[in-house]
C-alpha cells in the first residue's frame, strides 16, 4: 500500500477528505465474511462489546476499516456482508436468513447492524415485514438492532427498475425502529455521505456505487460516533487503526483502488 493513499485513508477517517476516486471498480468479494477480530478489553460497560456486521458488497468494502476501528476501540467484531446479496427482503435474502442464526449463535453480539442493502426491493409492506423479521430474530437473541441508511449509490440501468423500492427502504426501516425503540434504531447516514451519489461528500469511487479505503475509514470514523451517542461507547481515535494493514485487503484491488 502506497504511503499517499495510507495518509488519504486518515484524513478520510477524522472528516477532511473529499473525493478520492478509484478506478475503475468491480463487486466485491464474500473475502473475511463471518470473521472476527478481538482485543483483551473492551470499553467498560458500554455495547458494543461485539458488533456483527450485515450488508451488501457495499458494506463489505467497509467492513475492513469498521472492523479495525472496533478492534482498536476493545470490542470484538464480525462481518457477514455478501457481495451480491446480504438483504432480508424478497427471494435474495434466502442466503442471509440461513446463515443469520448461524451467525448470531456461534459469535453472540449485543449488537447487530445492518446497512440496507442496494437488494432490499419490494414495497412497503413488504420492506417493513422484512426488517420486523431481521429485528426479532436479532432481539430474540439478546442484541440490539442498527438499521444504517445505504450511502447513496449510481442507479445504473442494473438498479433503474428498483428505484422506488430503493427510495422506500430507509423510510420502511425508520418506522420499524420506531415500532421497537427499546431495540431497534435507525441510523441516517446521510448525515455523512450526503445525498448524491456524484458529489464529494459522497466519496464514491468511479463505479459510483463502493468506497475505497478513504471512504470506508471516514464510515468507520462516523459509525463510532454514533455508537457513542446511542451507547456511550469510546470510539478510539482514527490515528490507532485508520492506516493499519486493512487498506492493504484484497478487495480494494478487485475494486480498483489505489
Amino acid at each position: 500500500m502506497k504511503t499517499r493513499t495510507i495518509a488519504l485513508a486518515l484524513v478520510a477517517a477524522t472528516g477532511m477528505l473529499g473525493l478520492t476516486a478509484c478506478q475503475d471498480s468491480t463487486p466485491g468479494t464474500k473475502e473475511g465474511a463471518g470473521t472476527a477480530t478481538t482485543q483483551a478489553e473492551a470499553t467498560p460497560d458500554a455495547k458494543p462489546r461485539r458488533l456483527l456486521w450485515m450488508g451488501d458488497s457495499i458494506g463489505e468494502a467497509q467492513a475492513p476499516a469498521l472492523g479495525a476501528a472496533m478492534k482498536a476501540s476493545g470490542a470484538e467484531f464480525a462481518s457477514m456482508a455478501a457481495a451480491g446479496g446480504g438483504g432480508v427482503i424478497g427471494e435474495m435474502a434466502a442466503p442471509t436468513w440461513e446463515t443469520l442464526p448461524k451467525e448470531l449463535a456461534a459469535f453472540k453480539p449485543d449488537v447487530v447492524a445492518y446497512q440496507i442493502t442496494t437488494y432490499d426491493w419490494g414495497t412497503p409492506e413488504e420492506q417493513r415485514a422484512g426488517y420486523e423479521r431481521l429485528a426479532k430474530t436479532v432481539n430474540d437473541a439478546g442484541a440490539d438492532l442498527l438499521i444504517v441508511s445505504a450511502p447513496p449509490f449510481k442507479l445504473d440501468d442494473f438498479y433503474q427498475a428498483h428505484e422506488a423500492a430503493i427510495t422506500a427502504a430507509p423510510r420502511s426501516a425508520s418506522e420499524v425502529a420506531a415500532e421497537h425503540p427499546d431495540t431497534v434504531s435507525f441510523l441516517d447516514a446521510s448525515t455523512l455521505w450526503g445525498t448524491d451519489s456524484a458529489a464529494a461528500k459522497a466519496q464514491r469511487s468511479k463505479d459510483g456505487i463502493h468506497s475505497c479505503q478513504q471512504g470506508s475509514a471516514a464510515f468507520a470514523s462516523w459509525f463510532g460516533k454514533e455508537l457513542n451517542k446511542h451507547y456511550g461507547f469510546t470510539p478510539a481515535a482514527p490515528d490507532q487503526w485508520a492506516t493499519g494493514t486493512w487498506t492493504g485487503e484484497k478487495l480494494y484491488g478487485q475494486l480498483g483502488c489505489a
